[in-house]
């Protein structure tokens, strides 16, 4: 008989503590949709201060925004990291056209890629070589490259549902086709900007020379979907076109910017941490907004809603805004060196990198015990529509924060339209929808939430005190 009494005992108090647990959860969504202030918060970011390249003044301003407004939020400790970034600029506006013969000319549009070094200042003209990818390019050789600009036009595969896959699977040739191109003899690269959809916005994002010699360094560009069709085209009907672009970007020294932190001490395990955040940066031709303002200001609501909800948090809930993730990594770094250093304990880390979408899920780089815990409280989330718990990475910026201990994890917000916007000039502030941006932000509340009671399942000590 005792042993019936047990089971009825345990069987009682699960249902009470996931009767709690629903009720918590609710109260953060409610809240996220009633007394929203993440938006407006985007709205500063993106309409009064803009695209916040590293180094830029843009980001410094947003710098100085975002720590008044989690001052505002009564935290317990906000304060600045101090780290060194570099300071890439644009410089005048890039332009290039094809010339079917001499005199007759298609302006396309183009865009510099981070990290690139300008063209001469009178530009480049010179015959122009298509190739789907890094690996054309090689079977080619030099007898079919020197002196010659590449056009790498590798598409996005339209037909992967997870836009992220179709993304890795064609960005090496922007990140890397200079340095492999320049290895061949070109005189510079063309490179079909990362998008699904046909337009007419190029799309920046970083690129590497990977040490190689400033001497033999090379200018890339990114050129739009249409422009990289009518390129295409253009070059099957004649092969001996010519392709002229000037760029005038410049690679400075580097200066100092911040990481912007702030949290809320836990009240029983105030040495144990649990991160949220994004990163504070953005690329300079949009203002930034899905990319990643959305998921700065998502971070800084996880710490509002819990307070306003009146949830003691039994460890300690920090957000981070992290500086430099598009072009270096330099804040995530500085951060993690910080967290050794000072012997740290994070328990778990959330990053929100992927847009101000409706919400689908969590991605989770963690062991197959905590995993079992998480996919436990998947049915608490199905009210709201959120069922997408799957194992994969946590993101760039805490990604120098794993171990054998930590749990980390990114929001999966719905994908389709992220890479109409990503790291382009329409990524702006009209493009995010308010009711999409705040339940991702109550999407991540709830799951912080929970770890925050029940711990880690590689964290014995506390777990589930």
């Amino acid at each position: 008989m005792k042993y019936y009494w047990i089971l009825y005992f345990f069987i009682f108090t699960t249902c009470w503590s996931q009767q709690e647990d629903a009720a918590q959860i609710k109260a953060l969504y409610d809240m996220s949709l009633s007394d929203a202030k993440g938006y407006d918060w985007l709205n500063h970011l993106s309409n009064q201060i803009g695209g916040r390249l590293s180094g830029s003044v843009q980001a410094e301003q947003a710098i100085t925004y975002t720590k008044e407004q989690l001052d505002l939020l009564g935290l317990d400790k906000v304060w600045l990291q101090e780290v060194q970034v570099p300071k890439w600029v644009r410089g005048a506006p890039e332009f290039a056209y094809i010339e079917t013969s001499p005199g007759f000319t298609n302006n396309l549009p183009i865009t510099a890629l981070g990290g690139s070094i300008a063209t001469p200042s009178a530009g480049i003209k010179a015959n122009i070589v298509e190739v789907q990818g890094i690996e054309e390019l090689q079977k080619l050789g030099r007898s079919k490259i020197e002196g010659k600009l590449v056009f790498f036009n590798k598409p996005m595969d339209p037909t992967l549902i997870n836009t992220f896959s179709a993304y890795s699977g064609c960005v090496d040739q922007r990140y890397s086709g200079a340095k492999e191109a320049a290895a061949y003899g070109a005189v510079g690269v063309i490179v079909r900007s990362m998008n699904l959809r046909l337009d007419d916005f190029p799309h920046t994002g970083s690129m590497s020379y990977d040490g190689l010699p400033l001497n033999e360094r090379i200018p890339a560009a990114a050129i739009s979907t249409n422009g990289a069709e009518l390129l295409s085209t253009t070059l099957t009907l004649n092969p001996n076109i010519l392709f002229y672009f000037k760029q005038n970007c410049r690679q400075l020294l580097d200066v100092t910017s911040y990481n912007v932190i702030g949290e809320i001490k836990g009240s029983k395990y105030p040495e144990e941490v649990i991160l949220v955040g994004g990163h504070l940066d953005s690329w300079d031709l949009g203002d930034g907004s899905h990319d990643d303002g959305a998921g700065c200001v998502q971070s800084m609501e996880v710490l509002r809603l819990l307070k306003e909800t009146g949830y003691k948090p039994k460890r300690t809930i920090r957000v981070v805004l992290f500086m430099n993730e598009e072009n270096g990594l330099r804040g995530a770094n500085a951060y993690a060196e910080r967290v050794a250093a000072s012997n740290e304990r994070h328990l778990f880390a959330l990053e929100s990198d992927s847009g101000g979408f409706t919400p689908r899920g969590f991605s989770f780089d963690c062991s197959d015990k905590n995993f079992e815990q998480i996919l436990s409280w998947k049915s608490l989330f199905e009210p709201y529509l959120v069922h997408l718990f799957i194992k994969g990475s946590g993101g760039a910026d805490i990604g120098p924060l794993k171990n054998d201990q930590i749990v980390l994890a990114a929001l999966r917000p719905d994908s389709q339209r992220y890479f109409d916007h990503h790291h382009a000039e329409n990524d702006t502030f009209e493009h995010v929808n308010k009711r999409e941006l705040q339940l991702g932000a109550a999407t991540m509340a709830s799951l912080v939430f929970l770890f925050d009671k029940y711990g880690t399942k590689t964290n014995t000590a506390t777990s589930g005190k």
